[in-house]
């Protein structure tokens, strides 16, 4: 017997050729509760003020109902019914005055939850990479794009009374909506972004509570997870946020700052939200300066070591926080930043060396290195001289020369101190270098003739061992 057939069947390592069936999110999120058909109702439009109310109420109700996408040609009628009783609804309360009346609203709620709010789908791509791969889109958009268009036009009616609304809209009902921001599908996000920052306008009791699960939600990715779709749009809204803030800022927001959006930086998948994360943090510091030291030693101490493309996007977050930056505060931070900007010139990667050697064609950023340079160009000054000479790109070499001749421009005198010290300590290290090569070609010498030395050793040695034995001569 084959030994061969038995351990395909117990190797945990081997791959089933099987692959499942790819399956439309609406799959799982959609079913029908029953095989009643939805029946057409009167336009409100056509019925007396009177009944528009009750009639409101019953659309509402209507579009309630779910159905399942999966197969597109089923029970078009009934789709087609809600279809239209959702336009009709939105065009309703957009163009209507006096509608929106205190039993309306967990009526509208009621739908709104009944049609958005479902356990999201694991991806159909294990190995999904926003980046590379397209999203698996949402099946049943048709219904779903109106049910949040409807939403949005009742938080922003002028109707709208948030002392009755904050009766149907409390912290399950956010709690809920957070968690559909983790949809693949970027057309829902973007509803959920601009549905989430007007209930945080409208309700100032909630306000807290969203910025807790937001912290929360973050906290997971960081530490847990590192995947939620909606970072970028939660980022976003906090950007807007922190804007708001009232001055001086809370021990809460300071925090936040600290212990939330600094760490964000050190996830692999940074580059998918890093221009969000950027404006949430120079928002801080436009608030509040003397937060920068605190924020840039961050940003070092996350400093990626070998991912090129996040050194690229740290530096370009590094020039938009020096762009806000006080004087007063640049000095307590020059020394590390300058020599973390010194590594990444140094870099043999020419992108993260042109990205750092960009600073100097800021006009503020150079005005405070004119302010600093006795500080800064000792830093500087012997990566880019040795750059100058030895770099293998000419983009690269062309730039730092620019950088030089600034810093001559600059403060002549410290340049040719710092040239004459450069060029004396290169001499001691080539002269170190020059021992230490005759030293290791000395202990080479000696090797080579330890080793002729051994094969003779030996030879005596053996021939004093054959002497020893040969027998004594015999007397006769």
């Amino acid at each position: 017997m084959s030994a061969g057939p038995l351990v395909d069947k117990i190797d945990p390592f081997k791959r089933s050729p099987k692959k499942k069936p790819k399956k439309s999110q609406g799959s799982s999120r959609y079913h029908s509760g029953s095989e009643a058909d939805l029946q057409p109702l009167p336009l409100l439009k056509d019925v007396p003020a009177g009944e528009q109310e009750e009639l409101f109420i019953r659309k509402l109700r209507q579009c309630c109902l779910g159905f399942d996408f999966l197969d597109p040609v089923a029970d078009l009628k009934g789709k087609e019914i809600k279809r239209a009783s959702l336009t009709e609804l939105v065009d309703y309360i957009t163009a209507g005055r006096g509608v929106l009346t205190e039993p309306v609203y967990p009526e509208i709620i009621r739908t709104i939850t009944s049609n958005l709010f479902r356990t999201l789908p694991p991806s159909d791509n294990p190995d999904f990479d926003p980046e590379e791969d397209d999203p698996t889109l949402e099946a049943s958009w048709p219904h779903l794009q109106l049910v949040y268009e409807f939403f949005l036009r009742f938080l922003e009616s002028p109707d709208f009374q948030p002392g009755i609304g904050k009766k149907v809209i409390d912290q399950k009902f956010v709690l809920q909506l957070l968690e559909l921001f983790d949809s693949e599908d970027p057309r829902e996000r973007d509803f959920l972004k601009t549905v989430l920052h007007r209930i945080y306008g409208k309700f100032l009791g909630l306000r807290a509570f969203i910025r807790k699960q937001i912290n929360n939600i973050f906290l997971r990715f960081i530490y847990e997870t590192e995947h939620f779709n909606g970072v970028s749009e939660l980022l976003e809204i906090l950007g807007s946020i922190i804007n708001g803030f009232a001055l001086p800022l809370k021990l809460e927001h300071k925090q936040f700052l600290v212990k939330v959006l600094l760490p964000l930086h050190k996830v692999k998948c940074l580059s998918l939200y890093h221009a969000q994360l950027a404006y949430c943090v120079v928002q801080f510091l436009e608030k509040d300066p003397s937060l920068t030291e605190e924020v840039i030693r961050g940003l070092l101490k996350y400093w990626p070591k070998t991912c090129s493309q996040k050194e690229v996007m740290f530096l370009g977050e590094i020039e938009e926080i020096l762009d806000v930056t006080e004087p007063a505060q640049f000095i307590k931070i020059q020394e590390p930043l300058f020599k973390q900007i010194s590594r990444c010139v140094s870099s043999p990667h020419f992108q993260v060396a042109e990205r750092a050697l960009y600073l100097w064609n800021n006009e503020y950023v150079m005005s405070l290195i004119e302010e600093n340079s006795p500080a800064i160009m000792p830093i500087m000054f012997p990566a880019l001289y040795r750059i100058s000479k030895e770099h293998w790109n000419q983009t690269i070499v062309a730039l730092v020369y620019n950088v030089l001749k600034t810093f001559m421009e600059m403060n002549s005198k410290l340049f040719d101190e710092l040239t004459a010290t450069y060029k004396t300590e290169r001499q001691k290290e080539k002269k170190k270098e020059k021992e230490r090569d005759e030293l290791w070609r000395k202990l080479a010498e000696l090797e080579i003739s330890h080793r002729r030395r051994e094969p003779s050793a030996k030879t005596n040695a053996a021939g004093g061992v054959a002497l020893a034995k040969q027998s004594p001569p015999t007397l006769k």
